[in-house]
């Protein structure tokens, strides 16, 4: 059962990590994941606080996924709208980062 709880936490800390669109709200919801998994695998407030300063600080030099990304927008006259291609996946998106 503890293996399950594990699980869970972890996979709840991934999902919040990808949370944010400023470095803050990044930190944020990183040291809370960090926090609430160390916590769940030491059990001691030690283990939250190690968690939680680790969690903060993977979520602070992460970037969002368009901050890394060099593109060069096109116009698609029919629609009205921009457009660019991500060469990381070889796929279509539209400015506002929806798929084309």
């Amino acid at each position: 059962m503890k293996a399950r709880g594990l699980l869970a936490l972890s996979t709840a800390g991934l999902l919040l990590a990808a949370c944010g669109t400023t470095t803050t709200e990044r930190a944020a919801t990183g040291g809370l994941a960090g926090a609430a998994l160390g916590a769940a695998v030491d059990g001691s407030v030690a283990g939250a606080l190690i968690g939680g300063a680790a969690g903060a600080t993977l979520g602070a030099v992460t970037t969002k996924r368009s901050d890394n990304v060099n593109r060069r927008q096109y116009y698609d006259e029919r629609a009205g709208r921009y457009y660019y291609y991500d060469s990381s996946n070889g796929r279509y998106y539209w400015e506002d980062g929806s798929r084309r």
